[in-house]
């Protein structure tokens, strides 16, 4: 039997390193943990993503984002997302409103340089990730 512990990391593709360093760094305050070098220079990074959880970043020139790709997007929990909208803002991202989702959490929207769609949680008391129970979609 495997017992998962938690997600390690999210991968993506970057068509320009530095602009996507600076958006996870500056924007959502994800420090780099470390690069990978090829021929002395880095073509990829992980960050941190707090705990033992990571976004692994590579380079891809011809990357763009599209509806159709398997991985949809990704999830970071926040402790205020309240807070973290109007930090966003202040970076000049557009960002969604807040939204009471159907799971009971709260949530907004963002995209990273590459248009990695990103999403912010807010877990609440009763949110259905610790209590359980059916939802029903309201999107």
């Amino acid at each position: 039997m495997i017992n998962v512990k938690q997600l390690a990391h999210v991968c993506i593709f970057a068509h320009d390193l530095e602009a996507t360093r600076s958006f996870y760094r500056d924007v959502l305050g994800m420090d780099t943990r470390f690069n990978f070098l090829r021929d002395g220079k880095i073509f990829g990074f992980y960050l941190d993503c707090g705990g033992r959880s990571h976004v692994e970043v590579f380079q891809k020139d011809a990357t763009t984002y599209s509806e159709l790709n398997q991985i949809n997007h990704f999830c970071l929990e926040v402790e205020n997302i309240d807070a973290a909208i109007a930090h966003i803002k202040s970076k000049g991202v557009d960002v969604t409103a807040k939204k009471h989702a159907c799971d009971d959490t709260f949530q907004a929207w963002i995209r990273d340089p590459n248009g990695v769609k990103i999403e912010l949680f807010e877990y609440t008391a009763k949110s259905a990730q610790f209590i359980g129970g059916d939802r029903i979609a309201d999107w």
